[in-house]
């Protein structure tokens, strides 16, 4: 589909309409190696290949961002007072219109999906489609005897708001121990007040999958990266 030139440069996060008009009118882009300094010329970026500067510029209509959070991030597009997933993202992944996909609380960690299309965040977090989210987290004390088959019936909060059913088992037993839970909701502070169910409370908690998509565990806190077609086929499995 032909668009503006100017209007790809700037989706694909290479400045400001203005900014990225002074790029071309400098000649800066060339279009199968001429040189475009028309901002409104029309081309399609899904045939046409495109360089900025000398270097080839890779179209993609939308971007989907896998980040390890860490703690202390807000899992919003933007806050004036406290920094969020999208202040932590490199350059080279930052264009307008991204949001995380699926919030974690601010001292949750964990995988975070971070994207600019919101028809696949939409089906993503639909409630009718019970997208599995798995996470580990640490109590404060070792589970207690029908704990794993109460989350498996569904589990009935303090305040009567009722869960569907979820998974629970043991990772590492102990005094503090590590288990694995796996929602395929998102009530508001779900996994903490499912365990307050029992008296229990969440000290550690990380976001592992989406999905059928895990979160890569070469990514350090606050390292993030584009994921591939195949990975994003991953999450519907």
């Amino acid at each position: 589909m032909l668009q503006r030139l100017d209007k790809i440069l700037v989706s694909q996060g290479k400045g400001s309409r203005s900014e990225v008009q002074r790029l071309i009118r400098r000649g800066c882009v060339t279009a199968d190696g001429a040189v475009l300094r028309d901002p409104a010329a029309k081309v399609d970026p899904d045939q046409t290949a495109l360089a900025l500067n000398g270097r080839p510029l890779t179209y993609a209509e939308h971007l989907y961002i896998m980040m390890n959070k860490p703690a202390g991030l807000l899992c919003v597009s933007r806050d004036p007072k406290q920094p969020t997933v999208l202040d932590k993202l490199p350059p080279s992944l930052q264009r307008p219109g991204l949001f995380p996909a699926g919030r974690l609380d601010k001292d949750t960690v964990g995988f975070t999906l971070i994207t600019d299309d919101g028809d696949f965040a939409h089906r993503l977090l639909a409630p009718r489609r019970h997208v599995p989210k798995t996470y580990q987290a640490v109590i404060d004390a070792p589970l207690q005897e029908g704990q794993p088959e109460a989350f498996t019936k569904g589990l009935l909060l303090e305040d009567g708001t009722p869960c569907l059913p979820a998974k629970l088992r043991l990772l590492q037993p102990g005094e503090h121990p590590l288990v694995e839970v796996c929602i395929t909701e998102g009530k508001y502070h779900q996994i903490k007040r499912m365990f307050g169910v029992f008296g229990h409370k969440v000290l550690w908690l990380k976001r592992t999958a989406m999905g059928g998509l895990w979160l890569d565990d070469t990514l350090a806190e606050g390292e993030a990266r584009a994921l591939s077609p195949e990975e994003l086929a991953c999450i519907w499995k």
